[in-house]
């Protein structure tokens, strides 16, 4: 299924979905569980050691696409609610035709933009809010300001967990900029990534994790030694070694 923006293609045993020809989401029907790419396990991992297992967690995600994680989540933790934030109607439509949710699933979908999705919610509402959205490959600069990572904060419960998907390579600008607003609300921070990421020899995702609460590191780098593809976990000083000395943005003029 296809429409210039977005496709649907059915692909090894799932389905891709493509938006603004880059791979975006990748969906087993027959198993939720299955996280195709590496940035969603590692997504995927975070959440499975925030809680104990099976515990019903309350996610807030900003950018939908396929739905592969708000899936996992309600697989792995029956119960959860979750409310997606995505503002491409006519993608969720054309997903939820090919790839039906489950009854009782606990997943909403919003047609709104991030922030005043995020602006909407009351405060405390989250356990985790995740972002995951992108805009010609880039997360809106809106969400990875000073004012936004305000909102984040401001969303999540005392003990709450932010999960920040960044595509960036060295020198790492972006995530310099994005772990600093992060830090300036949520203190206990960890970045995890791919170690060819890390070393400057390829692009790749970054994955920033902030809380007010210190942050389950050693169960992340359990997580990260014995998976498929194994990724490092830095935690709050090796992040300001490698990652810090960025500046919280403002957010863009409009």
């Amino acid at each position: 299924m296809a429409d210039g923006r977005f496709e649907l293609v059915e692909q090894d045993g799932g389905v891709l979905v493509r938006r603004d020809g880059r791979d975006q989401s990748f969906v087993d029907p027959a198993d939720p569980t299955r996280l195709a790419f590496d940035y969603v396990r590692r997504l995927g991992d975070a959440l499975d050691v925030l809680r104990p297992a099976g515990v019903p967690l309350r996610v807030v995600h900003v950018g939908g696409a396929g739905l592969t994680l708000p899936r996992y989540v309600a697989a792995m933790r029956p119960g959860s609610s979750q409310v997606v934030l995505e503002p491409d109607a006519e993608l969720t439509d054309a997903v939820r035709r090919v790839l039906p949710l489950p009854a009782r699933s606990g997943i909403r979908v919003r047609p709104v933009l991030g922030r005043p999705g995020l602006a909407e919610l009351p405060p405390g509402r989250a356990d985790v809010v995740v972002v995951d959205a992108f805009d010609d490959g880039e997360v809106p600069a809106d969400l990875v300001s000073g004012p936004g990572l305000v909102a984040v904060a401001t969303a999540l419960a005392e003990d709450g967990l932010a999960l920040l998907n960044l595509a960036d390579a060295a020198p790492f600008r972006a995530t310099r900029d994005a772990l600093a607003a992060v830090r300036a609300v949520l203190p206990h921070v960890c970045v995890s990534a791919e170690p060819a990421t890390l070393r400057g020899r390829r692009p790749g995702n970054l994955l920033v994790a902030g809380s007010r609460q210190p942050l389950p590191v050693e169960l992340l780098r359990e997580r990260a030694r014995t998976g498929g593809s194994p990724y490092r976990v830095l935690d709050t000083s090796e992040a300001s070694d490698t990652v810090g000395g960025g500046r919280v943005q403002a957010d863009p003029v409009r």
